[in-house]
């Protein structure tokens, strides 16, 4: 999917939050799937150092269907492309900026969210065919230097900062006012061995403080 289609996906998007289940395993993979749903989120992504993801990500898709993306995330290679849209994945999320991935991802009609750090990153992975930018760790690509990505970053490329990203309507907000599109959760999400009601707790808290940024902007 190339930037314009997303950007067009991206703002018709009521919860612009992609829910990134590191050590998710397929035992949980429909419970997951189904519950995240149910308190809106349509991105869901699993990365590929969990246990056989590539197993929870086929079967999340068979729950999710039309109603959403599922995909892979710390997607490294464009043979882990190949494999991850074997099994029906929509989304490639990665921690760094290859270009080969990312053309991988563009042929094959795939949703590509590289993660970048710099400028010249960024701009790397948006002649390479990036649909989006993974601003990663936004533990580092603070508000002050997303503002400073948006100055020179095309308007039409979707960025959204992943890492370090609470259920709190002002961090968020912080991030939204300098330019971020939503936002990648990760750890404040999910983390392996969670019993699915504390991710049912959590989800339903970004989704308040999504809501809650999005009413006083």
């Amino acid at each position: 999917m190339n930037r314009q289609q997303f950007l067009t996906c991206w703002q018709d998007e009521p919860l612009p939050l992609v829910a990134i289940l590191r050590g998710l395993g397929p035992e949980q993979a429909v419970e997951a799937a189904e519950l995240l749903l149910e308190c809106g989120f349509h991105y869901l992504e699993v990365p590929l150092n969990s246990p056989s993801p590539l197993k929870s990500i086929c079967i999340m898709r068979e729950v999710v269907g039309e109603r959403g993306y599922v995909g892979a995330g710390t997607v490294l290679e464009p043979e882990q492309v190949d494999a991850v849209a074997e099994v029906g994945g929509q989304l490639i999320i990665a921690p760094n900026c290859n270009p080969a991935v990312i053309r991988r991802a563009s042929q094959l009609g795939l949703i590509s969210m590289p993660g970048v750090m710099t400028p010249t990153e960024a701009f790397s992975a948006i002649s390479a065919g990036a649909s989006a930018l993974k601003l990663f760790p936004a533990e580092h690509v603070t508000p002050t230097i997303t503002k400073a990505f948006r100055a020179v970053v095309p308007p039409d490329v979707i960025c959204l900062p992943v890492g370090g990203i609470q259920p709190d309507a002002g961090q968020m907000r912080s991030y939204i006012r300098a330019g971020a599109n939503g936002f990648g959760l990760g750890g404040g999400l999910y983390q392996a061995g969670m019993s699915m009601s504390v991710l049912r707790e959590r989800a339903r808290a970004y989704q308040q403080a999504w809501r809650e940024c999005a009413e006083s902007r």
